[in-house]
């Protein structure tokens, strides 16, 4: 059991690091910032589990029990959910708090207490927003979606290392730098195909989609051991009429992806542009981190930046120009 004393103590403090990353400036607590914050918090304790993915399914089921509450289990409009990108870097912000709360907390209690903190914060949350007009079923459901999403950006940025590893340095003679070219151009990819029939498909001039998206490969890398820094873009073209990228790798990749993200029912090009994006940057930890590294990360970062960015802007061109039909994604 925990200390009496030092556990309420680190429950409090959790609580308040919760509202003090949630809160905005003129308008308080965003609770949709502090939900996302605690998908990640969870999705992070459950990784604790030998079987995350069914510890979750347990946390679901007894939030919903001891909450008396069900999920809202309607259909969910365009805004329900923030995009892949966002929920990824929110998520990952209550991650990094979990791990940071991890160090004191497993010394005082376990992984199971914790878990009853995280259900009595989220039970206390929803109501206090039910009682403001916010459903608590609303609640549930964001939590839950946001816990299953980025349980999948997770397993499936592992699953698909190992599947680059098995599948293409082992049967296809990859080098282990083009995994990580095929990886990231493989995100740019998918990120070209959820842009197809958008606003920005032909505005060449917006780069938004494509930075959110090299963030998430370089938080991945660097919180792998790459060291930060302002080179990832060094030596890349500057015009969009660059490379189309290492198309050779993403085609060979591709139908392996395709199979994988079918079996696990991850059916959005934009998350599967997320977790290709977390894989590249595990597999460029690999082969640009420690104090040894296999590259250089001055020559590995911008490798793995360029492919993603070619790849992305040589299939948005072809879209606009209707050169192109878009693949359908399983």
């Amino acid at each position: 059991m925990p200390n009496t004393e030092t556990a309420p103590e680190l429950a409090a403090q959790l609580q308040a690091s919760l509202h003090a990353m949630s809160f905005v400036e003129g308008r308080g607590t965003d609770t949709m910032q502090i939900t996302l914050l605690l998908a990640g918090l969870a999705v992070e304790t459950m990784l604790l589990f030998d079987e995350p993915d069914q510890a979750m399914e347990v946390f679901m089921i007894r939030l919903s029990e001891e909450s008396g509450r069900t999920p809202y289990d309607g259909p969910l409009g365009e805004d329900y959910l923030p995009p892949s990108k966002v929920l990824d870097f929110e998520t990952e912000r209550g991650r990094m708090l979990a791990r940071v709360f991890f160090e004191d907390w497993l010394e005082c209690g376990n992984e199971r207490e914790f878990v009853d903190l995280l259900m009595h914060l989220a039970i206390q949350s929803f109501a206090h927003w039910d009682q403001e007009g916010l459903r608590y079923e609303d609640s549930l459901r964001l939590l839950f979606e946001s816990m299953t999403r980025a349980m999948a950006y997770e397993i499936s940025a592992q699953e698909l290392c190992d599947l680059v590893i098995e599948k293409m340095i082992a049967t296809s003679e990859w080098q282990i730098a083009e995994t990580v070219s095929g990886l990231s151009a493989m995100a740019g990819r998918k990120l070209a195909i959820s842009l197809c029939g958008t606003a920005i498909a032909a505005d060449f001039n917006n780069d938004e989609p494509l930075d959110s998206l090299a963030a998430v490969m370089t938080r991945e890398a660097v919180r792998y051991g790459v060291p930060a820094g302002s080179d990832w873009r060094f030596g890349l073209a500057a015009n969009d009429g660059a490379s189309p990228g290492p198309v050779e790798l993403v085609d060979a990749l591709e139908p392996h992806c395709t199979s994988f993200f079918s079996a696990i029912s991850l059916t959005d090009p934009n998350d599967q542009a997320v977790a290709c994006a977390k894989a590249a940057g595990r597999m460029l930890a690999v082969i640009a981190g420690g104090d040894l590294p296999e590259m250089e990360p001055i020559i590995a970062k911008p490798l793995a930046m360029a492919a993603m960015v070619e790849s992305c802007k040589a299939l948005r061109m072809l879209h606009a120009t209707g050169l192109h039909e878009t693949r359908p994604v399983l």
